[in-house]
């Protein structure tokens, strides 16, 4: 091994998070559906929703029996729902392709949906202790700084950093590699106060104990499109009217109050409106919400898929979290 690597495998070993779930009776498929929750969330918000998970769907051979609402509603208030999607697409494919077996190499991984290079990367790292690249948000920042690359695009950075990734990473220990370099990036190596006193590799590192800039960019913030959603929420004392969202530009595949705007329904006697403000990754939502009790439940003259839902069964159905805490308090 070079001496990078060395010196985070024996940091690792000392220092690393032993504890994290995923890093407990490891498998290919906890490392797959970690990997994935991992993409673009803290490791604090997933540990609950991986137990949760896996408690459901302890296995592979469970998860290829679940349809693509069992599996939204235990994604359901993790955010990305798209990556739910991938896992059940994946799903399909592992059973029509794959002898309903996770693939064991690289190319196959990555013909996944969902899988990327650095995910697929991970998988063979962590799970087959087989030394492959990986590339996510943590590890190109320690890269970034360890070799204190230039660059004129984003492109030409990327494709730099994956050269160093593939000349720094290590054929043996690469389980103990891997999972520190992850480590060493999401802890010492953060993104705003880098300690660079307890960084392994400080000693060859070209941006080691510089300050790390903090000016605001001089370019003007991106302002995130509002859209305002007007929400009509009958219910029953036991059921509640929600329809399954079909389009993709947010919450697609879940299942939200009726659109006041498109759908005319017959109102009831106890009313109250409720206003929420969500903000998204890409676009912010102006909810009101009016929700109001009816006696008895009835059809909707609608091509909407709808569906009168038990307040009961909720927590079965994929749900984005503002809507549940509404639908929680009926």
């Amino acid at each position: 091994m070079n001496s990078f690597s060395d010196n985070i495998v024996s940091w690792y070993k000392e220092n690393g998070r032993h504890d994290l779930p995923w890093r407990k009776n490891i498998s290919p498929y906890s490392i797959w559906i970690s990997e994935i929750m991992l993409q673009q969330t803290q490791v604090k918000t997933v540990i609950p929703y991986f137990n949760k998970f896996i408690e459901k769907y302890p296995n592979l051979d469970a998860l290829l029996k679940a349809s693509e609402d069992e599996i939204l509603a235990q994604w359901s208030g993790l955010g990305f729902y798209r990556r739910a999607k991938n896992i059940y697409k994946a799903c399909r494919v592992i059973s029509e392709d794959f002898n309903s077996k996770l693939p064991t190499n690289i190319n196959d991984l990555e013909s996944l949906p969902g899988i990327g290079r650095s995910t697929a990367g991970a998988i063979m790292s962590i799970a087959f202790n087989e030394g492959h690249p990986i590339l996510d948000a943590n590890v190109k920042r320690v890269l970034g700084r360890y070799k204190k690359i230039s660059f004129k695009t984003e492109n030409e950075k990327q494709k730099k950093l994956w050269l160093i990734s593939e000349e720094l990473t290590p054929n043996k220990e690469s389980f103990e590699y891997t999972q520190g370099i992850m480590d060493l990036g999401a802890t010492h190596c953060s993104k705003s106060r880098p300690s660079c006193d307890l960084c392994p590799v400080s000693n060859d590192c070209a941006s080691a104990f510089e300050e790390v800039s903090n000016k605001v960019s001089l370019r003007k913030a991106i302002q995130k499109p509002t859209i305002k959603l007007n929400f009509i929420l009958p219910h029953t004392k036991n059921e509640i009217l929600m329809h399954k969202k079909q389009t993709s530009e947010y919450w697609e595949s879940l299942w939200i109050p009726i659109d006041g705007n498109e759908v005319k329904v017959k109102g009831g006697q106890k009313y109250s409106k409720i206003k929420v403000n969500h903000p998204l990754s890409h676009l912010n939502l102006d909810m009101k919400i009016k929700t109001f009790e009816i006696d008895k439940k009835y059809d909707l003259n609608s091509n909407l898929e709808y569906k009168w839902i038990k307040k009961s069964k909720v927590d079965e159905y994929a749900m984005p979290t503002p809507i549940k805490k509404v639908v929680s308090a009926l």
